[in-house]
């Protein structure tokens, strides 16, 4: 017969809609303690129960204190020996190859920010990122039709979240941290490799479409 400790023990630690509070937002995105802080601290303070919550999902949550986001993200998507691979929940993107490029330059830009001493927030103008770009472009390509093609690169790298235009200044945009997250240190070591591979592929225009 269940005694009333059994009854209790019973109840998971946290009630179902305290958990739905968090996984939902994070479901469909990032969270940033800066933009949303009452709910990184209910995040911070149920971290382990919604861990354990998502790997049902096959997914794995990333929460990283001391930059201030928190995300999901598939686990690997190959199985143990002789089990099933967990189905995939989050899509993989195809990115082109502008983005890609302008992603790895502007990750290079912000760990060459954080060597050096001052702010902690990378705020870069459109015009210097046109200068980070212009090089890896053919002669002679149409100024306005580069500014327009790098806005439309940032346009998409702000909607997967790794930049954000400040309000009121269209034309200035911060790197988020997160972008640390999906370009790590290893692939950021072999950043002139890549970029030696971006070189010596034939010219591209710079609207290749992303999927």
């Amino acid at each position: 017969m269940m005694n009333h400790t059994d009854i209790e023990n019973s109840y998971p630690p946290h009630p179902v809609q305290d958990l739905s509070f968090v996984v939902i937002p994070l479901l469909k995105g990032v969270i940033y303690q800066d933009e949303s802080p009452a709910l990184w601290n209910s995040l911070f303070n149920l971290s382990s129960a919604v861990r354990d919550y998502v790997a049902v999902l096959g997914l794995e949550l990333i929460f990283d204190e001391a930059e201030g986001y928190a995300f999901l993200r598939s686990r690997s998507e190959s199985g143990a020996e002789g089990t099933i691979p967990t189905p995939r929940l989050m899509a993989r993107r195809q990115l082109s190859y502008p983005v890609s490029l302008l992603l790895a330059l502007l990750r290079k830009k912000l760990a060459e920010f954080d060597a050096g001493a001052g702010e902690t927030r990378l705020i870069l103008s459109r015009d210097e990122v046109v200068e980070l770009i212009r090089i890896f472009l053919p002669p002679g390509s149409n100024e306005v039709r580069l500014i327009d093609q790098v806005d439309a690169s940032l346009n998409k790298i702000a909607e997967l979240g790794f930049i954000r235009r400040l309000r009121g200044e269209r034309q200035m945009i911060e790197v988020r941290r997160i972008i640390k997250a999906f370009i790590d240190a290893q692939w950021l070591a072999d950043f002139d490799r890549r970029l030696d591979e971006y070189l010596q592929r034939p010219a591209e225009p710079m609207e290749g479409r992303d999927e």
